[in-house]
């Protein structure tokens, strides 16, 4: 019988320092109890005639295509009485992604020691979220993470913003004077308004965006965004941050858009016309995602996204499927 509380701390006692080995055992673990927990992830595995038990290391374990959370509750067991469900973003008329979160907890501890890896305690910093289009809608995981940081900053300038500009730029101002470490998230055509703006920040900002125009301007190459908000905001490098509705970790690119992975997430590359086979390093493919805390939903996911992985298994998002929707994280193929 697995353990499920064990497996939980192992999963974050995970750092950037821990054993290939000890990943693959956690994840063939996750593996097995989703197969026997998780009906529409068992029902897809069946369906691929493939012998669990001939599977021994994380890059053979079937990922479910992530067009089942549009249709299904993919979710091991029932629904628990204080489960929430988050929802994708998408235009009118769209399906979107439904995420069942039985243990809102572990999408707590994920979010918030995925960010303690990467930048230290929230309380180090004034957080400040520019989010109009996901603060106009309910169900967002992104907005929920932030709250939480927001609230574990226990700043008092700390909070989102929806499209009151001038209140946030005279937040910036008295922060800059503060000389008070902050970070400002955004998504994207938010972040290129305020820049617009003619504000100037310095040394003690992030700024992070999400990604995403929500069809408010033209597409950009990443790099293009990057250097038009670097100029635009005097700042030396733009983060990101990479996560979705269907996960409940994130990963982060602090400044050349490759991004790392939280400990308990591995990405795989897949070859674009062989859904079960991956490509080698520098080559680009299909990105499919690894999340071991998402335990009571999914842990493997074959997205949408196309991406590749560098040597030093960091992975950079290129764009979507051709065929795909337009989702808030959409950047042209370049």
């Amino acid at each position: 019988m697995l353990n499920l509380k064990e497996i939980h701390k192992q999963i974050f006692e995970l750092n950037f320092d821990s054993d290939e080995v000890v990943f693959n055992d956690l994840a063939l673990n996750v593996f097995n109890y989703q197969l026997q927990n998780n009906r529409i992830y068992n029902q897809y595995v069946l369906s691929l005639k493939i012998n669990p038990q001939s599977i021994t290391h994380y890059s053979q374990i079937p990922f479910l295509p992530i067009e089942f959370f549009k249709t299904q509750q993919v979710v091991c067991g029932n629904n628990h009485a204080n489960s929430m469900c988050f929802s994708s973003s998408g235009t009118t008329g769209q399906i979107t992604s439904k995420h069942v979160v039985n243990d809102i907890k572990i999408y707590e501890d994920a979010f918030t020691k995925g960010f303690e890896l990467f930048y230290g305690a929230p309380s180090d910093y004034c957080i400040l979220a520019l989010l109009p289009n996901y603060l106009e809608r309910t169900g967002s995981s992104l907005v929920y993470m932030f709250d939480k940081l927001i609230q574990a900053s226990h700043h008092p300038l700390s909070g989102f913003y929806l499209n009151n500009l001038n209140d946030l730029i005279k937040t910036i101002e008295i922060l800059k004077e503060k000389k008070q470490k902050t970070i400002l998230l955004g998504v994207t055509y938010a972040l290129l308004d305020l820049a617009n703006e003619d504000i100037k920040l310095n040394d003690n900002f992030v700024v992070m965006e999400t990604g995403g125009m929500k069809g408010k301007r033209r597409e950009m190459l990443k790099e293009e965004l990057h250097h038009v908000l670097k100029n635009k905001l005097n700042v030396s490098a733009i983060h990101s941050e990479y996560g979705m509705t269907e996960l409940l970790s994130q990963a982060y690119s602090k400044y050349d858009g490759f991004f790392t992975c939280s400990p308990w997430m591995k990405v795989l590359i897949r070859d674009v016309n062989d859904p079960f086979s991956y490509v080698k390093a520098g080559k680009s493919g299909g990105i499919n995602v690894i999340d071991l805390a998402n335990i009571h939903s999914c842990s493997f996911i074959e997205t949408k996204d196309l991406g590749r992985v560098d040597y030093r298994y960091r992975f950079e998002v290129l764009g979507r499927f051709d065929n795909s929707d337009i989702r808030g994280c959409n950047l042209m193929i370049q």
